[in-house]
């Protein structure tokens, strides 16, 4: 059976701590649990969703937080891929299942 492992990435508009006004961020949140400010792999939301798609991840759907009070954005792009098949254990010889012939030379 096929099973999927999900990722979000999240951009956030928001004022910058600097005098610039304001400032883009982008975090990825991988299925392992990590959380990764990937803003400097690019300054679009394409651009970080063709990063993605180029390693395998697929757009599920995208959402906006309205409910953020000012000139804030929120999106958040959900994002799934095949998971990698885990190995099956190898099975193991049963006893006596394997015979050891010897040969005497003489």
């Amino acid at each position: 059976m096929l099973k999927w492992e999900y990722a979000l990435l999240v951009r956030r508009r928001q004022a910058a701590s600097t005098d610039i006004g304001w400032e883009i961020v982008f975090i990825w949140y991988g299925p392992d649990g990590s959380m990764v400010d990937v803003t400097p792999y690019g300054d679009t939301a394409l651009a970080h969703l063709n990063r993605a798609g180029d390693q395998g991840w697929e757009l599920v759907s995208m959402s906006e937080d309205p409910s953020l009070p000012g000139n804030n954005e929120l999106h958040r792009y959900h994002l799934k891929r095949p998971k990698a098949p885990t190995p099956q254990p190898r099975q193991r010889m049963r006893p006596g299942g394997r015979t050891v012939r010897r040969t005497v030379s003489g």
